[in-house]
């Protein structure tokens, strides 16, 4: 099989993992998950600054997750996204400065 760039065994030039702080948090998006090549494009036409692009990716990322019943916000996995989330708006603010 081939070594993707961006792969645990090829890690891309820009790879985060191997530059993260000791205590820094941080989110793993893997190709199993069906929606992760959309988040990585949306993000991607954001960092990029085609709004219009995101605006389409993001459009198409939403019509793909109605298709199927959402998992309630309650779920354990999902309360731990936002807290990873909020972990990382905090570990950033604590940086500053």
């Amino acid at each position: 099989m081939t070594a993707f760039t961006g792969s645990k065994a090829n890690p891309s030039e820009f790879d985060a993992y191997s530059k993260l702080a000791e205590d820094e948090p941080y989110f793993v998006l893997s190709a199993h998950d069906p929606l992760s090549s959309a988040i990585v494009e949306l993000h991607a036409y954001i960092g990029a600054g085609q709004s219009g692009a995101a605006h389409n990716k993001l459009a198409e990322i939403m019509a793909l997750t109605s298709a199927r019943a959402p998992r309630p916000a309650s779920s354990p996995k999902y309360r731990e996204t936002f807290a990873i989330s909020l972990a990382m708006e905090q570990w950033r603010n604590s940086q500053k400065g």
